[in-house]
C-alpha cells in the first residue's frame, strides 16, 4: 500500500525500504475521481438536505412523500450533473491542495502536526470553495427549483442553461453569491474534516491497532470527521443556501439576504436558532456519507495506481 512522504518520515521503523512516490498529478486525479463518484452516491441526500432547509424558507413544512408525490421519486437527482462537475473543481483542489501544501510544510518546517494540519486545511479549503462557487450556486438551484411555487421557478434544463441565464438575468457576479458562507464553510471544512480525517487515522491506528489508510481505518476516521464538520458547517450550509437561491424582492428590488452574519442573525431572530439546523440528518448522510465514500474511492484508486503503474 502507498504511503504519503509524511507517513514515511513520522514511522518509527526508519530501516524499512521506501516505496515509490505517487505523482502530484495522481495525487489532484484520484482526489477529483474519488469526489464524483462519491458525490453520485449522496447526491440525493443533498438534495434533501437543501429542500428541507430551504423548506423553513418559504413557510412550508417539509415531509419526503411530499417532495416525492410532487416532483417524483427522480427529482432527487435534481442537479447531479452540476453537482458531479463541481467535484471536478472542489474535490481536487481541496485534497490535492492540501496533501501538497501539508507535505511542502513537512519538507521545510521537519514536523507535520495538528496545528499546521488545521491551518493547511482551512486555506486549502477556502481555495477550492472559491473556485467551485459558480457551480455550488448551479446546485442549489437545481436541486430546489422543482420545489418552488410554478410562478417562482426557473425551470433550468440543465447547467449550460444556469450558467447561460445567471449571465444573461443576473451578471456573473451571481456566481458568487453565497461565497462567502461558503468560502468560510469550506475552511471549517478543510479542519473539521480533511486536517480531522488525518489526525483520527493515526490516532484509530494507534487506539484499534489498524492499518493506516487500511479500508476499515478510512472508514472510521471518516465517519468520526463527518460527523464533527456536519455539526460545525450546518448553520454556513443553511446560510449558503438562502443567499444562493434567493430573490429580489419584487417591490423594493432588495435581496432578502446579504452578509453571512445577517443571514444568520435574521433567521435565528425570525425562526429561532434550530431552524438553521433544519435538514441536518440528510446533511450528515450527505458530508459523513460523502466523506467515506470519497477518501474509501481515493485510497483504492491509490493503491491500484500503486500496485500496477508504479
Amino acid at each position: 500500500m502507498m504511503l504519503s512522504p509524511l507517513t514515511l518520515a513520522l514511522s518509527p521503523n526508519k530501516g524499512a525500504a521506501a516505496p515509490p512516490e505517487i505523482p502530484k498529478s495522481v495525487i489532484f486525479a484520484t482526489s477529483g475521481l474519488g469526489g464524483m463518484l462519491g458525490w453520485a452516491i449522496i447526491h440525493p441526500a443533498n438534495t434533501v438536505a437543501v429542500r428541507m432547509n430551504l423548506a423553513s424558507m418559504q413557510g412550508k413544512k417539509f415531509s419526503f412523500s411530499g417532495m416525492v408525490k410532487e416532483s417524483g421519486l427522480m427529482s432527487v437527482y435534481d442537479g447531479l450533473s452540476a453537482g458531479v462537475l463541481r467535484q471536478v473543481f472542489y474535490a481536487s483542489s481541496r485534497f490535492g491542495l492540501f496533501e501538497t501544501f501539508r507535505d511542502k510544510l513537512h519538507e521545510i518546517r521537519g514536523k507535520t502536526d495538528f496545528a499546521s494540519r488545521v491551518g493547511v486545511g482551512a486555506v486549502t479549503g477556502g481555495i477550492a470553495a472559491y473556485i467551485s462557487c459558480p457551480m455550488e450556486v448551479a446546485v442549489v438551484r437545481m436541486s430546489n427549483d422543482s420545489t418552488l411555487p410554478p410562478k417562482e421557478r426557473r425551470n433550468y434544463k440543465g447547467v449550460t442553461d444556469v450558467a447561460q441565464r445567471i449571465i444573461k438575468e443576473e451578471g456573473v457576479a451571481a456566481f458568487w453569491r453565497g461565497s462567502t458562507p461558503f468560502v468560510t464553510r469550506a475552511m471549517m471544512v478543510g479542519v473539521f474534516q480533511v486536517a480531522t480525517l488525518d489526525q483520527f487515522k493515526g490516532m484509530y491506528a494507534s487506539m484499534l491497532n489498524q492499518k493506516k489508510n487500511s479500508i476499515p481505518n478510512v472508514f472510521c476516521a471518516a465517519m468520526t470527521s463527518g460527523l464533527i464538520y456536519s455539526i460545525a458547517t450546518m448553520p454556513l450550509e443553511a446560510s449558503k443556501n438562502r443567499m444562493a437561491s434567493q430573490k429580489a424582492d419584487p417591490k423594493t428590488g432588495k435581496l432578502p439576504y446579504k452578509t453571512v452574519f445577517q443571514t444568520l442573525s435574521k433567521v435565528s431572530s425570525e425562526e429561532g436558532f434550530l431552524a438553521l439546523y433544519h435538514g441536518f440528518l440528510p446533511y450528515y448522510g450527505r458530508c459523513g456519507g460523502h466523506t467515506v465514500t470519497m477518501f474509501i474511492i481515493v485510497q483504492m484508486l491509490r493503491d491500484y495506481y500503486t500496485k500496477f503503474a508504479l
